[in-house]
């Protein structure tokens, strides 16, 4: 059955906003996927703090730092993101995982977790991403992470500090840009873990905890 020209006119405008969208789909799905790249987690020896419960939050950290892209800036503070190439996961929550498996391939802090498994801890460590990037002109990984062990208990922090690693990248590409900045982060993990271990950590049963603040005087 033939449709008078009017309906005929109808239909095709339902139906324009359809084949536009696959127009679309299909030049964006066109290029090459980008290529994936992990962050590995170090393996040492680092003695201390044995028996301690940590959980291991996720890094607060910018929106540009919050994505799967690979970042660079230069000395004006301008950031761009390389091509070709980005993380595994969201970058903030990849460090947290490869965080936690650096304290159990390097310590002997066996009870390491992330606060959304429910374990009880001693300690907490709260974190903020301040630096993942290929800074330019001089092409060097830096990775910064600001760290604070937080009494479980309590709340109270125990101790902080800034962390940071630089690691020349041979060239300003996705998989060097990939590969020093993962050396420059297993660097700057060893070094909280290192420091976590040689810390005086509260436990939950130990007195002190428990105390509240000093009372004035009457």
């Amino acid at each position: 059955m033939l449709h008078p020209p009017t309906d005929r006119a109808c239909l095709l405008r339902r139906f324009i906003p359809v084949l536009v969208l696959a127009a679309l789909t299909g030049a964006c799905s066109s290029g090459p996927a980008p290529a994936t790249y992990d962050l590995s987690a170090p393996v040492s020896r680092i003695r201390g703090a044995s028996g301690v419960q940590v959980l291991v939050n996720e890094p607060a950290a910018l929106q540009q730092l919050s994505t799967q892209q690979i970042l660079v800036k230069d000395a004006s503070g301008s950031v761009s993101f390389i091509g070709g190439g980005q993380w595994a996961d969201n970058l903030p929550r990849l460090i947290q995982t490869r965080l936690i498996n650096t304290f159990e391939n390097a310590s002997q802090i066996r009870g390491v977790s992330r606060p959304s498994s429910g374990a009880v801890a001693d300690v907490q460590l709260v974190s903020e991403l301040r630096r993942f990037e290929i800074a330019t002109p001089e092409n060097e990984a830096v990775v910064e992470i600001s760290v604070k062990i937080v009494a479980d208990q309590n709340g109270r922090i125990v101790s902080g500090r800034i962390f940071r690693a630089g690691v020349p990248a041979s060239a300003v590409d996705a998989p060097n840009a990939a590969r020093a900045l993962d050396e420059a982060l297993s660097v700057v993990m060893l070094d909280i873990v290192r420091w976590v271990s040689g810390s005086r950590l509260p436990r939950r049963e130990d007195p002190g905890m428990a105390m509240s603040e000093p009372q004035a005087p009457a």
